[in-house]
């Protein structure tokens, strides 16, 4: 007897095959073409990267931005301006770039929806609820991440419980039901805000708009180090995330724990997530629109898409900090509402059109 077929059937994976899911690779995307493709966008980093530590309040000639590189070690206006400014401030715009659009990737392929980022699912507003309490509390600020985990894997495990099954209208109710999460976010943080005082409440509101203005090497550190362990733990479930973009049903026909395999995506997804807004704030649709891209680049194999999200997410959000800090410059555009002006009108196209994941 034949058996029913999954619900939904990728375009990469081909059902006769017998070769295991994580290594079948789409004959439009060959390794050579993905991979050179990821090394282009890999080539890019380095270049934004020396643009953003030239332009700014203080510009920099490329000359001068290379000397103070190769020569830390010593004293002047520019290794100031380099090293203890821009830099800490550029480091930590590729973490949060490259945390997001991994965190959106594997959420868009563990929920099979296009539409899914850590944003929309209400991550990233549960995270941002604790973090705020946290900060209304006068908790150090090493231990907001932590905080922020607790609210963002709490938000997360909703939505996991409302999309459990596979019918015809579960994408529709994770989108929904994150909405709402979001939204209840939202509100509470509004209570945290009247709350706070008049300078804690300016300065939460300004964090929650988004940005890594001020950062230093220290929140580098710390901020490398829970984004790294979610990371490591999203790398170990590249081959149920493969699995899973066929369905539960038919990843549980191929030996897949689905639930087991399900909850350390969302807890890796949601420690990423937490390292992000701790340090950013709320900076939506980056995990959303990451994946997209990274998707036509290398195809929707887990094993490239990670990394070509990260890739891409970190040369985006080094781009759009730097817009942020030069276009009204002395003044700056919160990173977040940068963001939504590209975001917002790149989610109603999405809407429009069918998008495989």
């Amino acid at each position: 007897m034949i058996g029913p077929r999954p619900a939904f059937q990728p375009a990469d994976a081909h059902p006769s095959s017998a070769a295991p899911l994580d290594e079948r690779a789409p004959a439009k995307h060959p390794i050579a073409s993905r991979s050179g493709k990821a090394t282009i966008v890999a080539t890019l980093i380095p270049v934004v990267v020396l643009f953003a530590l030239c332009v700014g309040s203080s510009h920099l000639q490329v000359g001068a931005v290379i000397h103070s590189l190769v020569h830390p070690g010593e004293r002047g206006i520019a290794q100031t301006i380099v090293w203890q400014l821009r830099m800490p401030r550029i480091v930590l715009a590729l973490l949060v770039g490259g945390g997001l659009g991994v965190a959106g990737a594997a959420l868009q392929s563990l929920f099979r929806n296009a539409l899914v980022d850590p944003y929309i699912t209400g991550v990233s507003g549960g995270a941002a609820l604790a973090a705020a309490a946290g900060f209304s509390l006068g908790a150090p600020f090493v231990l907001i991440p932590a905080a922020a985990f607790g609210g963002g894997l709490a938000c997360a495990a909703i939505v996991a419980l409302v999309a459990g099954n596979e019918a015809a209208n579960g994408n529709l109710r994770i989108v929904l039901v994150g909405v709402a999460l979001s939204a209840l976010c939202s509100a509470v943080v509004t209570l945290v805000l009247l709350h706070g005082g008049p300078n804690g409440g300016l300065s939460l509101l300004a964090w929650l708009a988004g940005g890594i203005n001020g950062r230093s090497w220290a929140d580098v550190g710390w901020c490398a180090a829970y984004l790294g362990a979610g990371v490591a733990a999203l790398l170990t479930q590249v081959h149920a995330l493969n699995a899973l973009r066929l369905g539960t049903v038919a990843a549980a026909g191929f030996g897949l724990r689905v639930e087991p395999a399900r909850w350390k995506i969302l807890a890796s997804t949601a420690t990423v997530t937490a390292a992000c807004v701790a340090v950013s704030g709320v900076v939506g649709f980056v995990g959303l629109m990451v994946p997209h891209a990274a998707r036509k680049l290398v195809g929707g194999d887990a094993r490239w898409l990670l990394t070509a999200s990260a890739l891409c997410g970190a040369v985006l959000v080094v781009i759009a900090d730097t817009a942020a800090r030069t276009v009204m410059a002395p003044a700056e555009v919160p990173l977040g509402v940068l963001l939504a002006f590209v975001g917002i009108p790149f989610f109603l196209w999405l809407t429009r059109r069918p998008v495989a994941v």
